[in-house]
């Protein structure tokens, strides 16, 4: 016993002492999080303003950028107008997944609060300039270089993960999906309540005025003064990477000591984080996460671009329903993952429900295609519930493979194992909407009977099959559930 007790006091005079971590941000965290049991609320709540102000800028756009284009006068006739909007939408996400995985290593290098500062001043510039662009040209460079200086969405993740203790982790990610759900609802009503303020509210803004000259400044100067409050938000952001730069850690990284029976070799870990990080596309564990990640990505593009096309054997919806049921489906979202989410990790963990969910949002959505028989407050009601139901089914899992992503890998290299989960879900969301407009346009044609189902529900079901695909990418040899289980 007193040799083991020796042993153990001589294995903590060997690591290296607290004094040696002073001046260390992620050393700081660590220690307020071992006093500290609770829930960070002040910190999830930055991290919630933060990415709230990163996602409007995105879903504000669509609603006016029809007739952006077409005051810009770039096309020759109207039916070109989409054709010209396409390049403005689709060059802020193109930008964005060329600087992910440069964005992740930065984050790792220089750490998180830097590049979410940086983030948000870009947002606050870029942003701006493209509510005053007067050409075409303005327009898509301003959003391409908006997409490239935001690299914020792959480290704010990391970010999440970091900032709390474990049993919250699954808490902080949930943070982060929330504000994409409100982003939803709050986005295109910035949008489309705010552009072309001169023509919808001439009793308060004249068209002399900046926001008559320049039509659409409106909500870019909106959001932008958003931003600027969560800029100065980020100043109570605390670091949540090491920054171990005393010259005694360094010189213990390569000590070997011997303590009883056991050896301490501090300096191997570092070198194998190394070698990993030369190595991140070799992690099974991480890509099978991100491909998991991605394809659920793609599955709920292709299912938003089916639900909003359905001309023919469609839901009869008008544009005001079709925004009520965002609106609700965005608010249930928030109260599930503030309320009733937590208590789910608290007994099953975040991963345990992965594989139930997909089932449920399979089964729910074999439900679409049948709606169309139904009519009057009924329809109302069940699609509300079914949207609800999929937001939540989705929210479940998007957070269970954020937190498999940021677990495969260590915290020095979750900023570019982000990165790369950017870049490649911004490619599979690029590709859904094609995909899911050819597979409509098929599905017009076919609406008396395909090859053996008519189309609407050929489409549906081809959109089950990517749920499928998803499903059997949770079981062995391509994903190794009970470890992720183990670690839940």
């Amino acid at each position: 016993m007193a040799g083991g007790e020796d042993g153990s006091a001589a294995a903590s005079s060997l690591l290296p002492p607290e004094r040696r971590h002073e001046g260390c941000p992620g050393c700081r965290l660590e220690e307020a999080n071992k006093t500290s049991t609770g829930v960070p609320y002040l910190n999830f709540f930055f991290i919630w303003i933060v990415c709230l102000t990163n996602t409007l800028p995105v879903q504000s756009l669509f609603p006016y950028l029809y007739f952006m284009i077409r005051d810009l006068k770039v096309a020759q006739q109207e039916q070109d107008i989409g054709f010209y909007a396409g390049f403005v939408g689709a060059s802020y996400f193109l930008a964005r997944t060329c600087s992910s995985v440069p964005w992740g290593m930065f984050a790792d290098k220089y750490g998180r609060k830097p590049c979410i500062m940086i983030s948000i001043l870009s947002v606050i510039a870029f942003n701006t300039l493209f509510g005053l662009s007067t050409t075409y040209w303005m327009a898509i460079v301003t959003r391409g270089l908006l997409g490239m200086l935001c690299g914020i969405l792959g480290p704010i993740k990391a970010y999440a993960i970091e900032v709390c203790r474990k049993e919250h982790q699954a808490l902080g990610i949930s943070i982060v999906t929330t504000s994409d759900a409100i982003a939803l609802v709050v986005g295109p009503a910035i949008g489309g309540f705010l552009s072309q303020p001169a023509e919808k509210y001439p009793n308060v803004f004249s068209k002399e005025s900046i926001f008559g000259r320049f039509p659409y400044f409106l909500p870019s100067f909106v959001i932008s003064i958003l931003a600027m409050g969560s800029c100065i938000a980020c100043i109570w952001l605390p670091e949540t990477l090491h920054f171990h730069i005393d010259e005694k850690v360094e010189a213990t990284d390569e000590v070997e000591a011997q303590v009883g029976d056991s050896t301490i070799q501090v300096g191997k870990a570092k070198q194998s984080s190394d070698r990993s990080t030369k190595n991140l596309l070799k992690n099974w564990q991480l890509m099978s996460a991100i491909i998991l990640y991605c394809i659920f990505c793609l599955h709920d593009v292709a299912y938003a671009e089916a639900v909003s096309n359905r001309k023919f054997h469609g839901l009869g919806l008008t544009s005001q329903e079709v925004g009520t049921v965002l609106a609700v489906s965005g608010c249930g979202l928030l109260i599930y993952q503030l309320f009733v989410y937590p208590f789910i990790v608290k007994y099953l963990g975040p991963i345990r429900p992965l594989r139930p969910t997909v089932v449920l949002s399979i089964l729910l959505l074999t439900t679409y295609p049948f709606m169309v028989n139904l009519q009057g407050l009924e329809l109302k009601v069940l699609i509300n519930i079914a949207s609800l139901m999929k937001n939540v089914f989705y929210a479940t899992i998007n957070i269970a493979c954020n937190i498999l992503q940021n677990t495969a890998v260590t915290q020095e290299q979750r900023g570019v194992a982000n990165g790369i989960s950017m870049t490649l879900m911004s490619l599979f969301k690029g590709v859904a909407p094609a995909a899911a407009g050819i597979l409509f346009s098929w599905a017009q044609k076919h609406m008396n009977g395909g090859l053996f189902l008519p189309g609407d529900q050929i489409m549906f079901l081809t959109i089950n099959m990517v749920s499928i695909l998803g499903l059997i990418l949770t079981f062995k040899p391509f994903f190794s559930m009970s470890n992720a289980l183990r670690r839940s």
